[in-house]
């Protein structure tokens, strides 16, 4: 099976939806939820999110990672609470 090679997009039809075109001239990267997560990411914004705070936090900083978790844990059971149609 020959793989045809990938050539830059020059027409701006298919721009990389990640990048925040809002300033003109200036093209920034918007960044992902849960892109660090690797294979973790559970494809749930939300949660992606706050998973990657939790891993963000400084190892160093109890406080903040108890913060992180507790986000996590309300989080979590939102979405499950969405399942039940509570």
């Amino acid at each position: 099976m020959s793989q045809t090679p990938i050539t830059p997009d020059t027409d701006g039809a298919h721009e990389d939806p990640r990048e925040d075109p809002r300033e003109e001239g200036a093209r920034q990267a918007v960044p992902v939820p849960g892109a660090g997560l690797g294979a973790r990411a559970t494809g749930d914004i939300v949660i992606d999110s706050a998973l990657q705070d939790l891993r963000d936090a400084p190892a160093d900083d109890l406080d903040a990672q108890i913060e992180a978790g507790r986000r996590v844990h309300r989080t979590l059971q939102g979405r499950l609470s969405d399942l039940g149609g509570e």
